[in-house]
Parts: structure tokens; C-alpha cells; sequence
């Protein structure tokens, strides 16, 4: 991967080049730059695809231990990132880490003129679910954190709902996560930054959001899952409402992870909505 130096620190990255448009994706909770390989290969040569591995667990570089890792501190991070490699009539597309919202709906960059929203933290909605609940409680006592990850060791825990059970319909292949949850297992500096974003991340955060997406006036899409059981499956058509220029798709056949329980329909409903001339 390759390295950006950012206020917070270095943060790793990859990049297919090109000339085509811009889209850059966003990693989520454990989740690494992987999940959006099919997505990316379905998406072909015609667009330059930037996945920014955030640092929310699956990072494999410590960031500084004076970085802002609460929501709103990561999406300014997103906004430094796109200024420093100087990105232009960007697409972000977000899920799981619902920080997409918060770069738009507190204009924390004009690089951004489209927004592509997956099923994600949204409204009161946060910490999502029973494992994003279970993760976030963890947080609040010392050692417990690290004492629930190491569970994962064991590869048939991981399906559990209290997991990844009900982030994917489709198992993730054990080498996928193998690498994602490498760094949070092996490394006490990882595992402190992920620790910082479950306790600096205020709950009301995303509830706010949701009355600035107004602020919004580009083109945006909301790609959501009706059987997710993890993240509400009526705050898709919410987003999308909230979202003046906004434009709701149900994808049947996933959970959370939609990039990789359904990789075909995110890139075709990607490419179209890029392709498509701003009204």
C-alpha cells in the first residue's frame, strides 16, 4: 500500500491511478481496504478507485498519540487525505463507518461533489447493532477491549452475531479476515487507536448529521440492504430523504458489508450513478 503523511500521522492507502474519475473509499470497524477488491475490479480501468484505510482497527500503522480518532476527528482526517493528494470532483463512498456523512454534512471538504452511502451508522443508530454495542461497552473497561478480541482468534466465534455474523450474509473467507484483524490482535498501539474512536465518539453524533445533510446540495446515492439486521433498514430511505439531490437503492442479499455480499450490483449501481450527468 501506499503511504500519505498526514496531521495525525501516516496512513496507508491504495490507488489504481488513471485519469477517469475519482472515487475514494472508506474502511469501517476492523474492516480493511480489502472489502472493496471486487467492487474496484467490477468497476474496471475507467475510474480511479482510492481506498483510504482508516485507522479503526484493521490499520497497520499506529497513528500519533495525540490524534483526534473520534468520528468527527477521522472525517477531518478524510478531508486532509483528499487535500493531500490533491483530489479533485471526488465520489466518497462509505460503510460501516458512517464518517462519509459527517465529511458532508459538516462541509468538511469541496472535493467532495457525489456522496455514496452503503448501509452504515446513521440517526440514533449508534453504536449499531449487537456487536457495535458490545464493541462500544467493551471500550469502557479496562482490558476488555483486547480480552474480546482475542476471541476471534478461534475462526468459528467469528460468525457469531456477536461478530461478523451479522455484518455478512456471505461468510468472509478466513484469510480476508485473517488480515484484517491482525493488527488490532498483535498490536497494543493499534488496538489504543481503535480504543480512542469507541471512547472520544459521542452517541448523538450521527442524529446531528442527519440535520446538516441538507447542507449537501451535490448528487448522492444510498445504496442500502432491507434484510440487514444491523443497521436499521428504514434509514436508508432516511438518508436519502435527508439528502437533498438524493436517490435511494435497496440491494437484496446483504448485511452491512454489501461490497462484499453483493460486489456485482455495488459496482454496476456505482458506475451508472458516476456516469451520470449532474442535474
Amino acid at each position: 500500500m501506499k503511504r500519505a503523511e498526514l496531521a495525525a500521522g501516516t496512513v496507508e492507502y491504495d490507488d489504481s491511478g488513471g485519469e477517469g474519475p475519482v472515487l475514494v473509499f472508506l474502511t469501517g470497524i476492523l474492516v480493511g481496504a480489502s472489502l472493496w477488491r471486487e467492487v474496484i475490479a467490477g468497476l474496471g480501468p475507467g475510474h480511479r478507485c482510492v481506498v483510504l484505510e482508516l485507522p479503526l482497527g484493521a490499520h497497520r500503522l499506529p497513528l500519533g498519540p495525540d490524534a483526534d480518532l473520534s468520528s468527527i476527528g477521522l472525517a477531518r482526517l478524510v478531508a486532509e487525505f483528499l487535500e493531500t493528494l490533491d483530489l479533485r470532483e471526488v465520489t466518497l463512498v462509505g460503510c460501516d463507518w458512517g464518517g462519509a456523512q459527517l465529511v458532508a454534512a459538516h462541509r468538511l471538504s469541496d472535493r467532495v461533489t457525489r456522496l455514496v452511502l452503503l448501509p452504515q451508522e446513521s440517526f440514533d443508530n449508534f453504536p449499531p447493532g449487537l456487536p457495535g454495542r458490545a464493541l462500544y461497552l467493551s471500550s469502557k473497561i479496562p482490558g476488555a477491549t483486547a480480552a474480546a478480541l482475542q476471541t476471534l482468534r478461534v475462526r468459528p466465534m467469528r460468525r457469531s452475531p456477536m461478530n461478523f455474523g451479522l455484518m455478512s450474509k456471505r461468510p468472509i473467507p478466513h484469510d480476508v479476515l485473517d488480515a484484517w484483524l491482525a493488527p488490532a490482535l498483535g498490536s497494543s498501539e493499534i488496538r489504543r487507536d481503535l480504543l480512542r474512536y469507541l471512547r472520544t465518539t459521542r452517541r448523538d453524533e450521527y442524529t446531528e448529521a442527519a440535520r446538516r445533510l441538507a447542507a449537501f446540495t451535490g448528487p448522492a446515492l444510498v445504496l442500502w440492504a432491507p434484510e440487514c439486521r444491523m443497521m436499521v433498514p428504514a434509514n436508508g430511505a432516511r438518508l436519502a430523504e435527508a439528502l437533498p439531490r438524493g436517490r435511494l437503492i435497496q440491494v437484496a442479499g446483504s448485511y452491512t458489508l454489501m461490497p462484499h455480499d453483493q460486489p456485482e450490483a455495488c459496482a454496476r449501481e456505482i458506475r451508472a450513478f458516476v456516469a451520470a450527468p449532474p442535474l
